[in-house]
């Protein structure tokens, strides 16, 4: 197994799980679960796959990827009623996938040999967009979109470390490892010490 590959498996299940979680709080039935589950885990890859023109959707080219989302999905049905805070996890769930997605997807883009510019919005997009996607369907505001919520910029960060680390030549696990680590700072520190953008605020026009 590639280390590419091994990154997507690892977005997809912890993925999944916060897709499952998403589904609980919607108090979907057991296929509303694998549906959203699936949706997040596969959206923001099969986005970048379709951007990026590869030769077929990595789920498609190898569905074991939707089998693990399912099977994700399934243990999260009986199991979810054990956390304490559903909306907790599902952050913290999130949190943790967000830097293996950004890194899978920039990973990607930079195996094709991609621009840098690509490369960036790769990750961010294989990162982003299938929470965006899983909010968007379950009816709320997408994490992306709340004010000041350090979600895309971490994923953009995270990217761009990857990319100078790798202009620099280090090793991949070395530029792989530190936009990862970026990634998840930014985005863990805005959990737990909310950590936030500046938001424009309107004026009143001058009389």
């Amino acid at each position: 197994m590639t280390p590419l590959a091994a990154l997507d498996y690892a977005s997809v299940i912890v993925f999944a799980i916060s897709g499952a979680l998403a589904a609980s709080r919607a108090q979907l039935d057991i296929v509303g679960f694998a549906f959203i589950a699936c949706l997040t885990a596969v959206g923001g890859g099969t986005l970048r796959d379709v951007l990026l023109n590869r030769d077929s959707v990595f789920w498609i080219a190898n569905p074991t990827y939707i089998v693990i989302a399912c099977v994700v999905a399934t243990v999260v049905f009986f199991t979810a009623h054990l956390f304490e805070s559903r909306l907790k996890a599902l952050m913290w769930a999130d949190a943790i996938a967000l830097p293996v997605a950004v890194v899978a997807g920039a990973g990607v883009a930079m195996t094709l040999g991609q621009p840098p510019v690509i490369v960036a919005l790769m990750g961010v997009t294989t990162g982003c967009f299938g929470g965006l996607m899983r909010d968007v369907v379950c009816n709320e505001v997408p994490l992306i979109l709340k004010q000041g919520e350090i979600y895309a910029s971490a994923a953009l960060a995270g990217a761009i470390t990857m990319l100078l680390a790798s202009y620099f030549e280090f090793p991949r696990t070395v530029y792989f490892t530190a936009g990862a680590f970026m990634t998840f700072a930014l985005r863990s520190g805005s959990l737990i010490w909310g950590w936030s953008l500046p938001v424009y605020k309107s004026r009143p026009p001058r009389s």
